[in-house]
């Protein structure tokens, strides 16, 4: 990879976001079967997942002037031809996605029911895991900033490089190094691995932007109680914690009651997240990387934090009218009108939504 910064002559613009790139395919059923039993499919649909791909996808149906580019693997096949056909349609720069013939497209097999919306994953890391990043020339982009996600689910980036700790963590300073900003996001794995793999990448990220499992995971802290209440004061610890861990500019904590930042002079934001009635989420998957957008976006305009905020939680709002990742994202005037037509949580503690917003 690249270090060199681009001519100083050439403004820095648009988002540049890489990682994991996977095609949700989403089969309702009728009831998980017992072992060697039957269940029935109802219907059947397809979607987009991974970081880059549902937060670039976001961001061109919220209307980003500015430019958009991918970096990864995909696979030499259907998914991985729809996935590229996907990102042309949507004006997002393909030049740094690369077909890969070694694995294929990664995907996710979601089995839904019918009755209650319970989901089970299955994913296929697939080519993903062989992405290194190495392939990213940073003296060739423009872009502003560098969004890496997901780690714990990028085996070659998650694993040890001598110098920074990782090899996501020596991409993110490459990328810093050649005068980007860095966005960073992780997957919620239910797992020990957090402090090995995620310390190390934020000590070269300048915007942390996480949930609140991911956040408690990396730092140890329990930031909802056993009944699945938010504690807001272990939820401020564990964001200080992360600041502490190195993150440059901003950590942004997202979770169903809303959001949390946390910037390094130490002045804190919270944002509530709309009131929707229950009839109007029809999923959540995908929410995080709206919010992550909705921010993102924000953040590369100059917003004030409390702006990017509430643009972050009304696109998560957005997505959660469609049970696939990116199909519910409209327009950026389009998301921000449903906080006049729902308006916001009157409290950000006091509920039980620790399963949502993932």
């Amino acid at each position: 990879m690249s270090v060199a910064g681009n001519s100083a002559s050439t403004p820095r613009t648009g988002i540049l976001a890489g990682g994991n790139w996977i095609i949700d395919q989403v089969k309702m059923i009728d009831v998980w079967p017992q072992p060697e039993a039957l269940a029935n499919i109802s219907g059947q649909s397809r979607g987009t997942g991974g970081a880059p791909y549902n937060v670039l996808l976001d961001l061109a149906k919220m209307g980003a002037g500015f430019p958009l580019a991918g970096a990864g693997y995909v696979g030499r096949d259907v998914l991985g031809d729809a996935i590229m056909a996907d990102c042309r349609a949507h004006g997002i720069d393909t030049r740094w996605l690369k077909c890969n013939s070694a694995a294929a497209t990664s995907y996710t097999d979601v089995m839904t029911e019918s009755k209650g919306g319970r989901r089970t994953f299955f994913h296929c890391r697939g080519v993903n895991a062989l992405w290194d990043g190495r392939d990213l020339n940073f003296a060739k982009s423009t872009a502003r900033i560098f969004h890496l996600g997901y780690l714990l689910l990028l085996d070659a980036l998650d694993s040890p490089h001598v110098v920074h700790g990782t090899q996501a963590a020596a991409l993110l300073a490459a990328a810093q190094q050649a005068g980007l900003k860095t966005s960073l996001d992780v997957v919620s794995e239910d797992s020990d691995r957090f402090p090995r793999i995620v310390k190390p990448a934020l000590r070269h990220t300048d915007y942390c932007i996480v949930n609140e499992f991911e956040a408690g995971r990396t730092t140890g802290a329990r930031v909802r109680d056993r009944d699945g209440r938010l504690d807001r004061e272990a939820l401020r610890t564990a964001a200080g914690a992360l600041m502490n861990l190195g993150v440059g500019e901003l950590v942004v904590v997202h979770f169903p009651e809303g959001a949390y930042a946390l910037d390094t002079d130490g002045r804190e934001t919270w944002q509530a997240s709309l009131a929707l009635p229950e009839s109007y989420i029809a999923g959540s998957a995908g929410a995080g990387d709206a919010f992550c957008a909705g921010m993102l976006y924000g953040l590369h305009e100059g917003w004030s934090t409390a702006r990017c905020l509430r643009c972050g939680v009304c696109a998560a709002a957005a997505s959660l009218a469609h049970p696939t990742c990116t199909a519910g994202m409209k327009p950026m005037k389009t998301c921000l009108a449903l906080a006049k037509k729902y308006g916001f949580r009157s409290a950000l503690a006091g509920t039980s939504l620790a399963n949502n917003y993932r």
